[in-house]
């Protein structure tokens, strides 16, 4: 198929250009779901986190019930083989992952011993200095724990997200605020989200809804250390909606500042750059 960006995926033993077939009709994964994966970045010769990204695709497989078969170390290694694939220039997604092949108990679950492993690197220009985005308030809203596998990074996950994110892009905007079942404020649709009011920053706090993610552990650490008060609290929207800064965190684009939210214009802040600027001294650190 055309129109990939360019690729390599490591898969049994060997390196493949492109998007090689992985899967079959029979394949679990592939009708019922179970594969978890994880993303990573290369950029300007760094992958900052990469060690806790490899870990977390292993808990995501504990999650689902599968089988982790590499260890950190190994995906590390076949990271930075990847990278060495593209020239040093470009800014790379790099992604672990593990699925079911075969059928388990009731062949509703997959069977662990038939767990499979990929390490897929493939060209993604991240969101320049300057961007910004638009967001909007979805009416889809985010599971439980009861519901579905919100403790791992599970491909199941993500087409709710997706149809959060195309009603907001149908209606003008770049991505939407997605609530938890009791109507909180848990997630953006693809990164977390931070607020900033009277200079005191604020972000949902993890309550099984979401994905705490690792660039958004790290930015609140990195906040903290600089002196700033960050809040892991329960947040409505309304208080989205009144914030002096808006910014959102997630290794796709790590930081980019929010510059509309409804229709009311908010000026990107100092915070979300000191955010930014703090987290890039990190990886090049």
């Amino acid at each position: 198929m055309s129109g990939w960006s360019e690729t390599w995926t490591w898969i049994d033993g060997t390196w493949h250009e492109g998007n090689p077939p992985m899967m079959g009709p029979r394949t679990h994964a592939s009708w019922l779901g179970s594969s978890v994966f994880d993303g990573a970045r290369y950029f300007e010769g760094t992958m900052p986190d990469l060690d806790l990204h490899c870990k977390r695709v292993n808990d995501s497989a504990l999650a689902l019930a599968l089988k982790p078969t590499m260890q950190v170390g190994e995906m590390m290694e076949l990271a930075l083989e990847g990278a060495k694939k593209f020239s040093s220039d470009k800014q790379l997604y790099i992604k672990p992952m593990y699925w079911a092949e075969g059928d388990g108990v009731g062949v509703i679950a997959g069977d662990p011993e038939s767990t499979r492993f990929c390490m897929c690197l493939f060209d993604a220009p991240m969101a320049g200095k300057e961007a910004a985005s638009a967001i909007t308030l979805s009416h889809f809203r985010r599971p439980t724990i009861e519901c579905m596998p919100v403790n791992a990074k599970a491909g199941c996950l993500y087409p709710n997200n997706a149809r959060a994110m195309t009603e907001a892009k149908g209606r003008g905007f770049d991505n939407a605020v997605v609530l938890d079942m009791l109507g909180n404020v848990a997630e953006l649709t693809s990164a977390n989200i931070f607020m900033a009011k009277d200079g005191v920053v604020h972000t949902p706090v993890p309550n099984g809804t979401f994905l705490a993610g690792i660039t958004r552990f790290r930015v609140i650490k990195l906040l903290r250390d600089a002196g700033y008060a960050v809040h892991e609290r329960t947040l409505t929207y309304d208080e989205f909606l009144d914030a002096d800064e808006i910014f959102s965190t997630g290794n796709y684009n790590k930081v980019v500042p929010v510059n509309r939210i409804e229709t009311r214009d908010i000026q990107p802040g100092p915070i979300a750059a000191k955010a930014r600027e703090l987290y890039w001294d990190y990886a090049h650190a």
